[in-house]
Protein backbone atom coordinates (compact mmCIF):
# COMPACT_ATOMS: atom_id res chain seq x y z
CA UNK A 1 0.00 0.00 0.00
CA UNK A 2 1.78 3.14 -0.95
CA UNK A 3 2.10 5.95 2.06
CA UNK A 4 0.12 8.89 2.64
CA UNK A 5 0.97 12.26 1.52
CA UNK A 6 0.81 14.67 4.07
CA UNK A 7 1.17 18.27 2.05
CA UNK A 8 0.68 21.80 3.03
CA UNK A 9 -0.32 23.14 -0.47
CA UNK A 10 -4.14 24.03 -0.06
CA UNK A 11 -6.76 22.35 -1.18
CA UNK A 12 -9.29 23.94 -3.56
CA UNK A 13 -12.92 23.45 -2.67
CA UNK A 14 -15.67 24.99 -4.89
CA UNK A 15 -18.23 27.41 -2.85
CA UNK A 16 -21.01 25.49 -3.56
CA UNK A 17 -20.02 22.36 -2.36
CA UNK A 18 -18.65 23.73 1.09
CA UNK A 19 -22.62 25.57 1.12
CA UNK A 20 -23.83 22.13 1.05
CA UNK A 21 -22.47 20.64 3.78
CA UNK A 22 -23.51 23.94 5.97
CA UNK A 23 -26.95 23.89 8.42
CA UNK A 24 -27.49 26.92 9.57
CA UNK A 25 -28.88 27.37 13.51
CA UNK A 26 -32.12 27.42 13.64
CA UNK A 27 -35.22 27.66 16.08
CA UNK A 28 -35.03 23.64 16.06
CA UNK A 29 -31.13 23.95 17.38
CA UNK A 30 -32.15 26.39 19.81
CA UNK A 31 -35.01 24.33 21.13
CA UNK A 32 -32.51 21.13 21.86
CA UNK A 33 -30.48 23.20 23.38
CA UNK A 34 -33.21 24.47 25.51
CA UNK A 35 -34.22 21.09 26.39
CA UNK A 36 -30.65 19.49 27.17
CA UNK A 37 -30.63 22.40 29.91
CA UNK A 38 -34.43 21.60 31.10
CA UNK A 39 -32.86 17.67 31.40
CA UNK A 40 -29.64 18.88 33.09
CA UNK A 41 -31.58 20.97 35.71
CA UNK A 42 -33.92 17.70 36.40
CA UNK A 43 -30.66 15.77 36.48
CA UNK A 44 -29.07 17.75 39.40
CA UNK A 45 -32.20 17.84 41.43
CA UNK A 46 -32.20 14.61 41.02
CA UNK A 47 -35.86 14.01 39.42
CA UNK A 48 -34.89 11.35 37.02
CA UNK A 49 -38.85 11.04 36.26
CA UNK A 50 -38.84 14.90 34.96
CA UNK A 51 -35.55 14.41 33.56
CA UNK A 52 -37.23 11.48 31.84
CA UNK A 53 -39.65 13.59 29.77
CA UNK A 54 -37.46 14.93 28.03
CA UNK A 55 -35.78 11.75 26.60
CA UNK A 56 -37.46 9.40 23.94
CA UNK A 57 -37.35 5.50 25.61
CA UNK A 58 -35.33 3.81 25.21
CA UNK A 59 -32.21 6.38 25.93
CA UNK A 60 -28.90 5.35 24.32
CA UNK A 61 -27.02 6.54 27.42
CA UNK A 62 -23.16 5.69 27.67
CA UNK A 63 -21.45 7.07 30.82
CA UNK A 64 -18.49 7.27 32.12
CA UNK A 65 -16.08 3.93 31.86
CA UNK A 66 -18.67 3.12 29.16
CA UNK A 67 -21.58 2.28 31.29
CA UNK A 68 -24.92 1.70 29.20
CA UNK A 69 -27.92 3.29 31.03
CA UNK A 70 -31.35 3.53 29.01
CA UNK A 71 -33.21 6.04 31.62
CA UNK A 72 -32.39 9.05 33.70
CA UNK A 73 -33.58 6.90 37.08
CA UNK A 74 -30.26 3.98 36.06
CA UNK A 75 -27.65 7.40 35.82
CA UNK A 76 -29.15 8.62 38.86
CA UNK A 77 -28.78 5.26 40.98
CA UNK A 78 -25.24 5.10 39.59
CA UNK A 79 -24.25 8.84 40.62
CA UNK A 80 -26.02 8.04 44.10
CA UNK A 81 -23.05 5.27 44.60
CA UNK A 82 -20.41 7.35 43.53
CA UNK A 83 -21.16 11.00 44.84
CA UNK A 84 -23.32 11.69 48.02
CA UNK A 85 -24.36 14.86 46.34
CA UNK A 86 -22.93 16.26 42.66
CA UNK A 87 -24.28 19.16 40.66
CA UNK A 88 -22.53 20.57 36.89
CA UNK A 89 -21.45 24.09 36.81
CA UNK A 90 -22.83 24.90 32.89
CA UNK A 91 -20.30 26.95 31.88
CA UNK A 92 -21.00 26.27 28.02
CA UNK A 93 -23.92 24.96 25.47
CA UNK A 94 -22.78 24.44 21.86
CA UNK A 95 -25.10 23.41 19.34
CA UNK A 96 -24.42 21.53 16.46
CA UNK A 97 -27.59 21.90 13.98
CA UNK A 98 -27.49 18.51 11.47
CA UNK A 99 -29.92 16.93 8.96
CA UNK A 100 -33.17 15.88 11.36
CA UNK A 101 -30.80 15.75 14.25
CA UNK A 102 -29.34 18.23 16.47
CA UNK A 103 -26.34 17.63 18.55
CA UNK A 104 -25.86 19.84 21.70
CA UNK A 105 -22.24 19.57 24.10
CA UNK A 106 -22.97 21.02 27.69
CA UNK A 107 -19.23 21.59 28.94
CA UNK A 108 -18.10 22.64 32.20
CA UNK A 109 -17.63 20.98 35.86
CA UNK A 110 -19.04 19.21 38.52
CA UNK A 111 -18.83 20.05 41.89
CA UNK A 112 -20.04 18.22 45.39
CA UNK A 113 -19.33 15.76 47.69
CA UNK A 114 -17.64 12.42 47.49
CA UNK A 115 -19.73 9.69 49.69
CA UNK A 116 -17.57 10.48 52.49
CA UNK A 117 -18.40 13.86 52.56
CA UNK A 118 -15.42 15.06 51.40
CA UNK A 119 -16.34 18.35 48.58
CA UNK A 120 -14.65 18.63 45.36
CA UNK A 121 -14.89 21.20 42.92
CA UNK A 122 -13.32 21.78 39.33
CA UNK A 123 -14.39 18.73 38.52
CA UNK A 124 -14.32 18.86 34.34
CA UNK A 125 -17.10 17.01 31.97
CA UNK A 126 -18.58 16.86 28.74
CA UNK A 127 -22.08 15.65 27.98
CA UNK A 128 -22.60 15.19 24.27
CA UNK A 129 -26.45 14.87 23.11
CA UNK A 130 -28.63 14.26 20.55
CA UNK A 131 -31.90 15.39 19.70
CA UNK A 132 -34.23 14.63 17.59
CA UNK A 133 -37.99 15.30 17.24
CA UNK A 134 -37.89 17.27 20.32
CA UNK A 135 -36.65 14.62 22.66
CA UNK A 136 -33.19 13.36 23.65
CA UNK A 137 -32.33 10.13 21.92
CA UNK A 138 -28.87 9.70 22.94
CA UNK A 139 -26.42 11.01 25.91
CA UNK A 140 -22.37 10.42 26.66
CA UNK A 141 -20.97 11.93 29.37
CA UNK A 142 -17.15 11.99 30.24
CA UNK A 143 -15.60 13.69 33.19
CA UNK A 144 -12.82 13.28 35.63
CA UNK A 145 -13.95 11.79 38.80
CA UNK A 146 -12.15 8.40 38.09
CA UNK A 147 -9.02 10.26 37.96
CA UNK A 148 -10.00 12.21 41.33
CA UNK A 149 -10.56 9.42 42.61
CA UNK A 150 -7.43 7.39 41.84
CA UNK A 151 -5.59 10.30 42.60
CA UNK A 152 -7.37 10.22 46.06
CA UNK A 153 -6.52 6.60 46.76
CA UNK A 154 -2.65 7.30 46.01
CA UNK A 155 -2.79 6.10 42.97
CA UNK A 156 -1.14 8.53 40.45
CA UNK A 157 -3.58 8.81 37.50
Amino acid sequence: MPAAVVTDAPVAVAPEALAATLIAPSDETAAAAEIVTKFLVASMVPDPETAALYISEPLKLTFTGGRKFSHPRESTAFNARRYKWVKKAMERTDVVPGRGETTVYSIGTLYGEWPDGTPFEGNRYVDRFVVRGGKIVQMDVWNDSAERLLTRHGIAA
